[in-house]
């Protein structure tokens, strides 16, 4: 190692963390945390909406009657058999012994990263995506391929099976069917059996993050593309946006041999995912009318998703193209060709005291893709709250101040 100009050691990280640097998604989110701002950036449930009294009830059962709930503990049998009652709503049948307890949806994506990825190898997943699993991904060096996908209806089935007949042998393919996020899509049915179908042929896993599976505003959701095979198809789930985040509690529905592989990976990090909280999880699920808690979230987020729809047609220009999503916390909103949303959202900050997440910072390959959308989340802030922060950042998108010269002289008719 050569020492530095100033007769310094540099300290000695991995080779691979030298390129890394902080995720544009992060970057823009310190941004949006601005104190007194209203924020659409952020991608979080409702606070009012937590089960605080009852979940309290449970902390105090935990605690008054289990004299292990503080100790160190292995995975609980009890939350498992609850997995296993809420995979039953997706249409996916398991045993408590093909579910893997993790410390939220982030490490289990991690967790799977490590179980399949091999430095340079490739794997697929939608051209715009969750920048978690981009980043979780990211120290083992991947070479990421990408497929188109719809505001609508997500993944692209077609290219990705033309892409696999090709030749290319990616390791892993990640995907959102519902709820997508940032696109909000909800992926047919039909594709999702085609997706699973075209795992098990060319014999390459499917990670599936269901994150807002649950979470369906329109009817019930198809049902999860594990459901249609339980051997190449990885669930992740998540109790964070239908409970509450900060209990740090997941979970991956794989195979028996695949769950072995998982927990021998998870000790070299972490022994035990947090005891206390799988007990008064379980508690609380034991306790408490879960569809009643489950009905309440999605009536609120589907008012929500109303209000932010009624106001984006109010008060955004005529240019601009959404729809409603099924599923989820987003609204993706498609500017003309020219308009920088990445520019637009200082602006929004500092002139409406409004912020966003711009659609390029959900590029998975990097590039411009998604450089004239912005996501909103409708989910975290009440409906009068949505209709005044979509009227103020309406107003930094007057035509004359933001849309390029051509649409400002003609208005593109169609529906949003």
């Amino acid at each position: 190692m050569l020492p530095t100009t100033t007769g310094e050691h540099e300290f000695p990280f991995a080779a691979w963390t030298r390129q890394t640097r902080q995720s544009a998604l992060r970057e823009i989110l310190a941004l949006a945390s601005r104190p007194g701002l209203l924020s659409f950036a952020l991608g979080m449930p409702a606070p009012d909406l937590f089960p605080v009294s009852a979940y309290m009830g449970a902390a105090r059962h935990v605690l008054t009657t289990e004299p292990d709930a503080l100790q160190y503990g292995m995975p609980l049998g009890d939350l498992r058999r609850h997995v296993v009652e809420l995979m039953a709503r997706r249409g996916v049948r398991c045993a408590e012994d093909e579910v893997f307890i993790t410390s939220g949806a982030q490490q289990a994506m991690c967790l799977l990263g490590q179980l399949l990825v091999s430095p340079g190898d490739p794997l697929v997943t939608e051209a715009l995506t969750y920048d978690g699993m981009v980043n979780a991904l990211r120290p083992l060096q991947p070479r990421v391929l990408t497929v188109p996908c719809d505001p609508r209806t997500g993944m692209d089935v077609g290219a990705l099976e033309a892409l696999l007949e090709s030749g290319e042998r990616p390791v892993l393919i990640y995907t959102i069917p519902e709820g997508h996020n940032p696109l909000g899509s909800s992926m047919p049915a039909e594709a999702r059996r085609r997706l699973a179908a075209a795992a098990r042929r060319h014999g390459v896993p499917v990670v599936e993050d269901d994150a807002y599976g649950l979470l369906n505003l329109e009817g019930e959701a198809p049902p999860a593309v594990r459901s249609f095979d339980p051997r190449w198809v990885l669930y992740v789930g998540s109790f964070s946006k239908i409970v509450a985040p900060a209990l740090r509690t997941g979970w991956v529905v794989a195979p028996r041999d695949v769950v072995e592989r998982l927990s021998i990976l998870k000790q070299g990090g972490d022994l035990d995912v947090c005891t206390f909280a799988q007990r008064t999880l379980s508690a609380f699920l034991d306790r408490e009318a879960f569809s009643a808690h489950l009905s309440q979230l999605r009536a609120e987020y589907r008012d929500r998703r109303d209000a932010m729809l009624a106001a984006l047609e109010a008060h955004f220009p005529a240019e601009a193209r959404w729809h409603a999503p099924a599923s989820g916390m987003f609204v993706w909103v498609t500017l003309p060709e020219g308009v920088d949303t990445t520019a637009l959202l200082r602006r929004a900050v500092e002139e409406a005291g409004v912020a966003f997440v711009p659609g390029q910072a959900f590029c998975a390959a990097g590039g411009v893709r998604g450089r004239n959308a912005l996501r909103l989340n409708f989910s975290r802030v009440s409906a009068g709250q949505i209709g005044d922060g979509i009227r103020r950042l309406g107003e930094v998108l007057r035509p004359s101040r933001t849309l390029p010269l051509d649409f400002r002289l003609s208005v593109v008719g169609g529906e949003h």
